[in-house]
């Protein structure tokens, strides 16, 4: 790089990532990192804060918290899941995204250090995609990277919250979307188009996954399906005398965590949900609003493991 191509915030960035570096791994003071950049002491307290705030550091926890591998093995004997990770929850906030999305970015990082070629297959949803954003850059090309449902919105507009493409990116690996819409308009419709080269592909790369993650949602009226114009109020209120409690990439089931036989259902073009499966499927889901539908996937065996906050374990096993 010549000198042309340094601007303020590039050296801003660069003084606030060594002070993080000697803060955070090397176990510098205020005092010795102001000493060593040659700044005043509050400026090194700046810019250790400013390598947190623009995400140059991050803090994993490796401490074995006692409470939570607790409440994580109740949790897997319990509802005889493969694997869960609970992760500690702030009192004021018990639900906080943060703490499950890098616990779960901590249990794919794992998976994707493996040199044999892995297949992960992902949901979506605001969990998953946090996830995806706490993992750090890796180069894996030998790893493919699928999605189990498509992303488009009713109006023809992507979701905010796909994490394939994103994980991908982050990975180096190449990725397969879900070549279909979330819903067709009838069986017949479905039908066809499951028939496509690309679909077959996709779904057949689904069912082999080593690790698929995915978002629970809830099932009233604050639930995804809802809010973003996939279950009219009237469709909605149908699927609850139906007894629907949760979703998984968008299909509906209840409280035993049996996929629901309605219309709905009969629409969805995700890829099938991979029950009785001995590889991993792993939801990272949270809070008081989707306990019912946690529950019932664990009850049901839609999942085999769970990646959850202290508070909404406590809430499950009570």
């Amino acid at each position: 790089m010549t000198q042309g191509h340094f601007t303020p915030e590039t050296t801003r960035l660069d003084d606030a990532a060594r002070a993080g570096w000697l803060y955070y791994v090397a176990g510098n003071t205020q005092d010795e990192i102001a000493r060593k950049l040659g700044v005043s002491r509050q400026t090194a307290q700046r810019l250790v804060a400013m390598a947190l705030a623009e995400r140059l550091v991050k803090v994993r926890l490796d401490h074995p918290i006692g409470r939570c591998m607790d409440l994580a093995r109740a949790l897997q004997d319990r509802f005889g899941l493969l694997t869960a990770e609970v992760a500690p929850s702030d009192p004021e906030a018990p639900d906080l995204l943060a703490g499950i999305a890098i616990a779960a970015a901590a249990h794919l990082e794992r998976v994707l250090k493996s040199p044999e070629r892995r297949i992960v297959s992902l949901g979506t949803g605001r969990n998953l995609r946090a996830t995806v954003e706490q993992l750090p850059r890796m180069t894996c090309p030998q790893h493919v990277v699928v999605s189990r449902l498509g992303n488009m919105m009713e109006d023809g507009s992507a979701t905010p919250y796909n994490a394939t493409i994103r994980l991908a990116e982050r990975i180096g690996a190449p990725h397969f979307p879900y070549p279909l819409p979330v819903l067709a308009h009838d069986a017949a419709e479905l039908a066809a188009m499951q028939g496509q080269q690309a679909a077959r592909n996709t779904i057949d790369l689904c069912a082999r996954a080593d690790l698929s993650l995915v978002g629970i949602g809830q099932m009233d009226m604050t639930a995804p399906l809802h809010v973003d114009g996939f279950l009219s109020e009237t469709e909605m209120e149908q699927l609850a005398r139906a007894g629907a409690v949760g979703e998984i990439t968008s299909w509906v089931y209840d409280a035993q965590g049996q996929v629901i036989d309605c219309d709905f259902n009969r629409r969805v073009a995700s890829a099938p949900l991979p029950c009785g499966t001995d590889r991993p499927v792993i939801a990272v889901a949270s809070g008081l609003a989707k306990l019912p539908a946690i529950r019932a996937a664990m009850v049901g065996g839609l999942i085999n493991g769970l990646v959850t906050s202290e508070a909404t374990a406590e809430r499950l096993l009570g």
